[in-house]
């Protein structure tokens, strides 16, 4: 029988509930704060707990959070945040994208040297005893393995890793997760994945409306991979019409079964409660769905089911292990 991965254990996959697919919601990057990139600080507990109720109040249940531990992971105060708030929170096993790697580990290593001085196999078995036995040092487990990949780029040792989340799917039956940069490099991700031996139903990949080419996104779908998007208000890259355009097209083209909906939160000035500005975690429910809705019903879809199939059943087989 498949289950979903929680902070809090894990859960029949009917239970997860609305679910955002792609969200940080406490992370301290070692590699931006070593640079002084404060703005990327996600690190105060109570202003994250206000604006998860946002999301609380607005329907939202369920948190895909996709800081892996390069990414500054902290699964205790994630599970702090699930028990506070009641949402269910699916934390991240494996790494994210190299550009992180030389910011420091608490061992004083960085991440590039601690991903060198380990073989795919090794890489593996460590990607895995995160799913299987816990995340830092403590009992709480990841629900997801997360690769990822530069901006137009694969650089050896994200190629090494990216294989050894796949291969610690393979042992663990976890779900995968992979970072693009920008939106780039989404079908040569795929073919890896194709070439590895691994299901492209069992890899959501994010970012994907970053490079908002309905072509791309189509051959991409073609697969059956689960596409994540999560640029939601991010208007310095295109209008959220862009972004429901290319949603839209998939939906028309019979994918919208492998649409998942997420906002990458991962500035304090997206925060609403960090004192910095910001739209907050509340925001997608609270604006952009009736948007979405209306903009769909006008394009002659039931947009309300849409977001139902994007948040509610979709995530429930995405983020499941298989046997």
């Amino acid at each position: 029988m498949s289950f979903i991965r929680t902070l809090s254990g894990d859960i029949d996959p009917r239970d997860l509930g609305l679910t955002y697919a792609h969200d940080h919601l406490f992370c301290i990057p070692p590699l931006w704060k070593e640079k002084g990139q404060t703005d990327f600080l996600i690190d105060d507990l109570e202003a994250s707990i206000k604006d998860v109720e946002l999301f609380v109040k607005a329907g939202g249940q369920a948190v895909y959070d996709a800081t892996a531990i390069d990414y500054g992971r902290d699964p205790v105060a994630l599970k702090a945040i699930s028990d506070r708030t009641g949402i269910k929170i699916i934390a991240t096993a494996g790494f994210n994208k190299a550009v992180m790697w030389p910011g420091h580990m608490k061992d004083g290593r960085t991440f590039q040297a601690f991903i060198d001085g380990k073989s795919r196999a090794e890489l593996a078995a460590h990607i895995a005893s995160e799913v299987t036995t816990g995340l830092d040092g403590t009992n709480l487990k990841g629900g997801v393995v997360k690769f990822g990949t530069g901006y137009n780029t694969i650089s050896e040792a994200e190629d090494k890793a990216m294989r050894a989340a796949l291969d610690a799917h393979k042992e663990t039956g976890a779900p995968i997760h992979s970072h693009t940069e920008l939106g780039t490099l989404i079908l040569e991700q795929l073919a890896i994945v194709k070439a590895e031996g691994v299901d492209p139903t069992r890899l959501t990949i994010a970012h994907v409306d970053r490079n908002p080419d309905p072509w791309v996104h189509r051959k991409a779908a073609e697969t059956g991979v689960f596409m994540c998007f999560d640029g939601i208000s991010r208007i310095k890259y295109h209008p959220e019409s862009v972004l429901i355009d290319c949603i839209l097209k998939l939906a028309a083209r019979g994918h919208e079964k492998q649409i998942m909906i997420g906002g990458d939160i991962a500035r304090r000035t997206m925060y609403r409660n960090y004192g910095e500005g910001g739209l907050g975690l509340g925001y997608i429910l609270e604006s952009w769905v009736p948007r979405f809705i209306e903009e769909a019903g006008e394009a002659g879809f039931d947009g309300a089911k849409l977001i139902h199939t994007f948040m509610v059943e979709n995530p429930q087989r995405a983020f499941a292990f298989t046997s």
